[in-house]
């Protein structure tokens, strides 16, 4: 599996910027979707949050969207990963 910094790169985000992780990968819905959310909301600006997933993370998107995040999703081996953050 591809490092967290070329993630960041695949996402278009600069690979210094501060990021946390979060391995959803075995919770059960609407778990990834919960805590996805409520994370975000303790992240500062300018952090970036990496999604791993089981899959992509479709509900997820158009609330991410009218929050005013952005976000890319990468595949890669068999995992998912979705990138989070905004212009800060």
């Amino acid at each position: 599996m591809p490092e967290t910094a070329e993630f960041l790169d695949r996402a278009g985000v600069p690979e210094d910027v501060e990021h946390e992780t979060l391995d959803a990968r075995e919770l059960p819905p609407p778990r990834p979707l919960k805590d996805t959310l409520e994370r975000l909301a303790d992240l500062d600006d300018d952090v970036a949050l990496i999604q791993y997933n089981d899959r992509r993370p479709q509900h997820l998107y158009p609330r991410l969207d009218d929050r005013g995040y952005r976000h890319e999703t990468v595949e890669d081996d068999g995992t998912v990963v979705t990138v989070i953050w905004t212009d800060g």
